[in-house]
């Protein structure tokens, strides 16, 4: 059982590598984040680590590991398993009270593993994705085939040999196990809600932005503005480079491009002001507090000369940790209460909104608020 339990051990680890890659797909494709649809893509990752590590481990004990004592790494004979089981069970066929011999042998096991071990994966893409039998049989020969290569190739070369036979009898029971997922989710889709509907009573008008989906903008544009500040400081030798940066990221292009940076464009946000359109006022009062202001005085910590003793420097950064602590303590309570507004949104008299999704053809959707 070891393996499941290195799965749910790395599972959180997982889980936070996925987080902000999920999130922005949900926001791009889906305008927010849907709970349930979280919670079953959360469990399909949980399964597919099992599934692996129930695949591949134990794993050798060394790199240089010893070639398998077999006459072949492939298994090529379909069915090979009846002959498995027949050649080792001890059940007679004419005697009925044997009959329970079977569910203890090694072959019989084996072939009901392979079987159970995609059956979820079959049920995930008959509920979750909708795909037909066709889609369904070729996937789980696709995840089958992966597990089979990835073994008898030492993992793609990290061993020095093979320490899992190909098998092609576990290629037809895995296929099998996933078509026996698809047609269990079949039946069960009645009384489950549906994912073509999960999304038809939402209005994305009444939907509020999330910190967390204001963060990855955050972080996003952080990503693009940073290194651009830091070349033009220190190669190019660009005096102010942060304010330049800075006022053209965070001003002109937002007022130019409906109130959206790249990150925004990510995350399916934007900036909205009190009018149809966003004021370049607004958008001025807005980030001019959060960016020039409160972000310049980070960025003068690096640049202003302090001359003599150090007693300037040390009043500077005691200033600056006073005004970040006042900003904390703001967040803070804006974060557990929803009621609030943050104070450069409430001075400029802007939000942030859910932006509406394009359409190729016809044009832009409905709701366009938060």
């Amino acid at each position: 059982m070891f393996p499941i339990s290195y799965a749910f051990l790395t599972f959180p680890i997982a889980a936070l590598l996925c987080a902000v890659p999920f999130l922005i797909v949900q926001y791009r494709k889906y305008g927010y984040f849907n709970k349930f649809r979280g919670f079953l893509l959360y469990l399909f990752l949980l399964y597919l680590l099992n599934a692996v590590y129930l695949v591949l481990l134990p794993l050798p004990a060394s790199r240089h590991n010893a070639p398998m004592d077999v006459s072949s790494v492939i298994q090529w004979i379909p069915l090979n398993f009846i002959h498995d089981i027949v050649k080792e069970t001890q059940v007679v066929l004419s005697e009925p009270g044997t009959y329970i011999h079977l569910i203890k042998e090694r072959a019989f096991l084996q072939v009901v593993f392979n079987i159970l071990l995609v059956v979820p994966f079959g049920m995930f893409l008959r509920y979750y994705a909708r795909v037909n039998w066709r889609a369904c049989l070729v996937a789980s020969f696709g995840l089958s085939l992966f597990f089979e290569v990835t073994q008898v190739t030492g993992i793609y070369g990290f061993y020095d040999h093979p320490y899992r036979l190909f098998d092609v009898d576990d290629l037809l029971t895995n296929t099998l196990g996933g078509m026996v997922g698809f047609v269990l989710a079949d039946w069960m889709k009645n009384h489950l809600p549906r994912m073509d509907r999960l999304d038809e009573k939402v209005d994305l008008s009444k939907k509020r932005v999330s910190y967390t989906r204001r963060a990855i903008a955050f972080g996003i544009d952080a990503m693009i503005t940073l290194p651009v500040i830091g070349i033009m400081s220190v190669v190019l030798n660009v005096k102010a480079a942060y304010f330049i940066v800075v006022i053209l990221y965070y001003i002109v292009i937002p007022y130019m491009l409906e109130g959206q940076t790249v990150g925004k464009w990510i995350v399916r946000i934007r900036i909205q002001g009190q009018g149809e359109h966003l004021k370049l006022k607004e958008i001025i009062i807005r980030n001019g507090l959060l960016y020039v202001v409160w972000g310049g005085i980070h960025a003068l910590l690096i640049t202003l000369s302090f001359p003599g003793s150090g007693f300037l420097y040390a009043l500077y950064v005691m200033g600056m940790l006073l005004i970040d602590g006042v900003v904390m303590v703001h967040l803070l309570r804006c974060l557990f209460n929803h009621e609030r507004t943050l104070l450069h949104e409430a001075k400029s008299g802007t939000r942030q909104v859910i932006a509406e999704k394009r359409q190729p053809a016809a044009g832009r959707s409905e709701g366009n608020t938060v």
